[in-house]
């Protein structure tokens, strides 16, 4: 779980958002594959992305997991943030 300190404060943006958002997923799993080898599954699965418009800014969340399993993983997230910060 190191990739969330390389994470943190990350502001850099790209003229192309869906590339972006490709390169950074490619990086998790390099980063998942790093920390765990080849014999694992992925599980739940949640992404928040911030988008930026010139006129209004947006959080936007998606979830695979059901809802308390989603709060659940959300407050581990923000544990490794903070202990990133």
């Amino acid at each position: 779980m190191e990739d969330a300190e390389d994470d943190v404060g990350n502001d850099e943006v790209e003229a192309d958002p869906r590339t972006r958002l490709m390169e950074e997923v490619a990086a998790q799993m390099d980063a998942i594959e790093e920390d765990f080898g080849d014999e694992y599954e992925i599980g739940n699965i949640i992404t928040v992305v911030e988008v930026i418009r010139p006129d209004e800014s947006g959080i936007r969340v998606r979830s695979t997991a059901p809802y308390l399993v989603g709060l659940g993983m959300l407050r581990v997230a923000e544990n490794i943030l903070d202990e990133a910060g």
